[in-house]
């Protein structure tokens, strides 16, 4: 797998990122190992996961895997605080310490190779929580360090508060959704992270599994959209303009011999800014089936196709 610098900084991650929302919940610690197994031997680097997914679960079940299936140095880890478990946010300095030192716990490692403010918190300012990532990267607990969820100019203004002075931690990347179905980054955050110098990780790069096609015909018993917890999750994306994308996608993925999900995550993978989309799998068949996309490079004439469909009233929809 090809690796990229993340943004103007000098670590180097796989341009496909593997994201661990569901491990310890839906996805248990033996699939997790084989995942992480799979990905590694194919090339993968960047593990995504954060405090609160699955209650740390995730984590504790990185932590279990790191050293015993996959060996550290060949993992970029990155995670995330600032959400609460009461669903708050709290980027305070002690929250945000504290939550790191309970994710290197977790995870069982001396330090995390990116570390990432997972919102914005309006409550706080923003100087007291950028000297979070200032201490953590200072004491060897982090080693870069990034931000999710931010508006653009939230990003802006953390990137260049770093900035201004030597011996402040850069902001090295920014996680936003983006796909062919949620292209609304283009309008301001993916401009300005790229003034900046700064790597976008988009999450969702399938449009949560509506791009695979696997809803063109209805809603399968044992997809994530036929549960309660997951309904909402992809019903945005169940509407007459995304299902014009995704029959778009199919046609293309059946000229090239391709799947619709190589298609969809070739194009973001490639969309200007980009880094690594962060991809999440059920199983390591799944697993298998995205990195198979690592092959495909889109024609020119195709991309301009799906820009075109995926772009008209593309902000109004969703």
């Amino acid at each position: 797998m090809e690796e990229r610098h993340l943004g103007r900084s000098g670590l180097s991650v796989s341009r496909l990122g593997l994201g661990t929302m569901t491990w310890g919940g839906d996805t248990d610690p033996e699939d997790a190992a084989e995942q992480l197994t799979t990905f590694v031997e194919a090339g993968g680097s960047l593990l995504d996961t954060a405090d609160v997914y699955c209650g740390g679960d995730s984590e504790r079940v990185i932590g279990e895997l790191v050293g015993q299936v996959v060996d550290r140095d060949d993992l970029v880890i990155a995670t995330k605080a600032v959400l609460t478990a009461e669903g708050t946010r709290d980027a305070s300095r002690r929250h945000l310490l504290r939550a790191l030192d309970a994710s290197l716990d977790r995870l069982g490692v001396d330090h995390v190779d990116l570390w990432q403010l997972h919102a914005y918190d309006s409550r706080t300012p923003m100087e007291e929580t950028l000297s979070a990532l200032d201490d953590a990267v200072a004491s060897g607990r982090a080693r870069y360090a990034g931000v999710s969820n931010y508006a653009a100019w939230q990003l802006a203004t953390a990137a260049t508060w770093q900035r201004a002075w030597p011996g402040r931690t850069p902001i090295v990347s920014t996680q936003a959704e983006y796909s062919l179905l949620r292209r609304d980054a283009e309008d301001d955050l993916v401009p300005a992270a790229l003034q900046l110098g700064v790597g976008l990780l988009p999450y969702s790069p399938l449009g949560r599994g509506v791009l695979t096609g696997k809803y063109r015909t209805g809603i399968p018993a044992d997809s994530r959209a036929a549960s309660a917890h997951y309904a909402e999750f992809v019903q945005p994306y169940l509407n007459d303009r995304c299902a014009r994308i995704v029959e778009s996608v199919s046609t293309a993925a059946e000229g090239l011999g391709v799947s619709p999900l190589a298609v969809a995550l070739g194009w973001v993978r490639d969309q200007p800014g980009v880094v690594a989309p962060i991809v999440g799998a059920r199983t390591v068949k799944q697993l298998s089936v995205i990195l198979e996309a690592e092959e495909i490079t889109l024609p020119g004439e195709i991309r301009e196709a799906l820009d075109d469909i995926s772009s008209d009233d593309d902000r109004d929809d969703d």
